[in-house]
């Protein structure tokens, strides 16, 4: 199994997953702004993409999973909790896929949003905006379909990993390293917490901090309706 991360020096992160017997491959939250990027690595390798997964509905860019369909023939994969349209592989908690010989087991994380999982491989959790790495925290819930009770009582969903689990998190600064779980008990500030109003504290004082998401109004129409805008903005 190859396992890496493709977005070098910017804060949203992909993953990519080859199982290097078969040359078949995966992409988790691919981003629409470096599409021409994975379009030559799968080509100039020789993958075959078989998956594409978005472990939540994205509100701060527009993925890359429709485009990849359309133009790889692959699977869009997310959560049966979407309401993204255009996905043609929709998994369950717990349910397991196969890439290759590699197994993808996907874990129910809600709170960041009501359709936010866990994707998980031997020895790495690709948790999305649900955990980040150490004084990061978690994602923001104040975001459509976002939800801080929930997110709060999903936290629970970290105790089916081992702690040697690498959080591969969907936004950290570029260069963060990537840690263990058993780490970010340590270090994360959320999973030392030990009650709601705490946590709840920490959310909103985070979002008033973070303020609005420029790019919002074009990302999330276009990532519900699986199609492009006439205008991307931040790309003209």
């Amino acid at each position: 199994m190859r396992f890496e991360q493709l977005n070098e020096g910017v804060w949203a992160m992909t993953y990519l997953i080859v199982d290097e017997t078969t040359k078949e491959a995966a992409l988790v939250d691919p981003v629409y702004d470096f599409m021409d990027n994975y379009t030559s690595l799968l080509n100039e390798q020789g993958l075959k993409l078989v998956y594409a997964i978005a472990t939540h509905t994205h509100a701060d860019h527009i993925t890359a999973c429709f485009t990849l369909r359309e133009q790889f023939g692959c699977e869009y994969v997310m959560s049966t909790e979407t309401a993204s349209l255009g996905v043609s592989m929709h998994v369950d908690d717990e349910e397991k896929i196969m890439l290759g010989s590699i197994p993808i087991q996907f874990h129910s994380a809600p709170g960041h949003t009501n359709d936010s999982m866990i994707v998980h491989i031997p020895g790495y959790m690709m948790t999305g905006d649900f955990l980040f790495n150490g004084d990061g925290g978690v994602g923001r819930d104040d975001l459509p379909s976002g939800r801080v009770q929930v997110h709060w009582e999903a936290l629970s969903v970290l105790d089916r990993f081992e702690g040697h689990t690498v959080v591969c998190s969907g936004h950290d600064p570029p260069g963060t390293t990537m840690m263990s779980l058993d780490w970010n008990r340590e270090n994360n500030p959320i999973l030392s917490m030990t009650s709601f109003e705490t946590f709840r504290v920490w959310q909103e004082e985070t979002a008033a901090k973070l303020g609005g998401v420029s790019k919002i109004k074009t990302a999330i129409p276009a990532n519900l309706f699986g199609e492009l805008p006439e205008s991307i903005p931040w790309l003209e």
